[in-house]
């Protein structure tokens, strides 16, 4: 990119247009989560927002939060939830090489993490949807989200996890709606059409605070003792993406448009290190319901995951591992079975009285589905499925009509204009402590500097579960924004 991020001499500036304690640069979740606890502990603290208003891609995400340990709403559902069984499914789902330290802090500290966003004014409904889904066009409260899968509830007991603020269909929206009050209801300022673009460094090499640009003007501005980078990820850098996470390039973006990585970009500019910046989320837009009642098939006819798995773990497998196209095979009553709510619409692409036909009109080599069909559905028979242990109560044999749906007919529009049926974002970022201070390649704390959120490398490994993102987002947020704050007092 063309756009200079080099550092900026604290001697250049002389006086500063702004100046606070604590400067949060980004107002998502983890920016607003950050800027609340700072506020509230003391600090004067200032927020920097790119766009014209709080949000970012938080607002327009599905709202999901992947919370338990044994809150309200769990035991209202009847269910009875521990951390350590939490981590267990979250170490096996966000691996291989999840971040165990800020993952052990995450399932201890989730029942208090669940009450903080009731604190913060989000609601959840005591009701629990107990159909697979990306996301409920419903107000209920708790999902499953790949907790009673294979290998998975083999690893850990099967205990719902998904928590939803309370709103038909996208919750994102209300979530950020919340917590960007809470945050400027305890004292954060925020100034918005103003992106930064620069950070300041002082001449023993700690951060002064940044430059950034407002209506094409340059402002400055102070922090006397933090700036908190929830910049985001960069999934909308082409440039980085190439560097760093090539399998996405191609596909369409979850994001708000301003995902460019450009915290992550200043930091590295002073020697911040990063961590993982390979990692993604990709998500097929192959409907849940839909697909478990039938199979999912690669471009050569072949199944290769149990059906019923939460479905980023289907998509990531399929677009890193699989020949494309991918498509959702389903007969008559199987999709009939779906309930509407979970048909979002689509309808099939291709139907057919035999599977040679449909072949043909999918282009796969002569036999290869029959062959995949008929083997799934002998053992179907029995209510088995030794290749891939998808759950018995989604076994039955498939007959004719067949039909297929192409997973760029789902919620992301036929592919956004690409069609290739998948999006996704980035996981990586600057690698981080578990109280958000960014690390140099020396593994020692740039002096003054922070981060969280998607600018950050989370607790995730190579996996990932909806409402992970925005619930470590918000909880490694809300410790450095408490870190930063502790440093005014520290100094005072």
């Amino acid at each position: 990119m063309s756009t200079s991020v080099e550092p900026v001499a604290l001697s250049d500036i002389g006086e500063f247009d702004h100046e606070c304690d604590v400067l949060v640069v980004g107002f998502g979740c983890a920016g607003a989560a950050a800027a609340f606890e700072a506020a509230r502990a003391g600090a004067d603290v200032l927020v920097l927002e790119r766009a014209s208003g709080a949000g970012g891609s938080s607002a327009q995400s599905g709202g999901e939060l992947y919370l338990g340990g044994g809150t309200e709403v769990q035991k209202a559902c009847g269910f009875d939830d521990d951390p350590d069984t939490m981590y267990a499914y979250l170490e096996a789902a966000l691996g291989p090489n999840a971040d165990t330290a800020k993952l052990r802090l995450y399932c201890d500290g989730s029942v208090e993490h669940f009450e903080w966003f009731r604190e913060c004014g989000v609601a959840f409904n005591p009701s629990f949807y107990d159909s697979p889904t990306w996301m409920p066009m419903s107000e209920d409260g708790l999902m499953w989200l790949g907790e009673n899968s294979w290998p998975y509830n083999t690893i850990a007991r099967a205990v719902p996890r998904g928590h939803r603020p309370a709103a038909r269909g996208f919750g994102g929206g209300v979530l950020m709606e919340k917590l960007s009050g809470a945050a400027t209801g305890a004292g954060a300022v925020t100034h918005v059409d103003t992106q930064a673009t620069n950070l300041v460094l002082d001449d023993d090499g700690r951060i002064a605070g940044v430059v950034a640009r407002k209506y094409g003007k340059p402002v400055t501005y102070r922090a006397r003792t933090a700036v908190i980078l929830t910049t985001g990820g960069f999934v909308d850098n082409e440039e980085m993406l190439a560097h760093h996470a090539p399998v996405l390039l191609g596909h369409d973006k979850v994001s708000d448009g301003l995902d460019d990585g450009s915290g992550i970009r200043m930091a590295t500019a002073i020697g911040a290190a990063t961590r993982r910046m390979s990692v993604v989320e990709i998500a097929l837009t192959a409907l849940p319901a839909m697909v478990c009642r039938g199979m999912l098939v690669d471009g050569m006819g072949r199944r290769f995951i149990n059906e019923d798995v939460y479905p980023g773990h289907y998509s990531v497998h399929a677009v890193r591992h699989q020949p494309g196209p991918y498509w959702t095979i389903i007969d008559e009553e199987g999709y009939e079975s779906v309930p509407e709510a979970d048909r979002w619409g689509v309808l099939p692409k291709y139907a057919a009285e035999t599977l040679a036909e449909l072949e043909e009109s999918l282009g796969m080599p002569a036999g290869s589905l029959e062959t995949t069909v008929e083997t799934y559905n002998r053992h179907a028979e029995k209510g088995e499925d030794p290749y891939f242990h998808k759950d018995p109560k989604w076994l039955r044999p498939l007959r004719s009509p067949f039909a297929a749906i192409d997973p760029g007919a789902g919620f992301f529009g036929g592919g956004a204009g690409r069609g290739t049926g998948a999006a996704g974002f980035t996981l990586g970022g600057l690698h981080t402590t578990v109280d958000g201070e960014v690390l140099n390649n020396s593994g020692v704390p740039v002096p003054g500097l922070y981060a969280a959120g998607r600018a950050a490398s989370g607790m995730h490994g190579e996996g990932y579960v909806s409402g992970t993102s925005l619930g470590d987002g918000t909880f490694f947020g809300r410790r450095a924004g408490r870190a930063a704050s502790a440093l005014k007092r520290g100094s005072a």
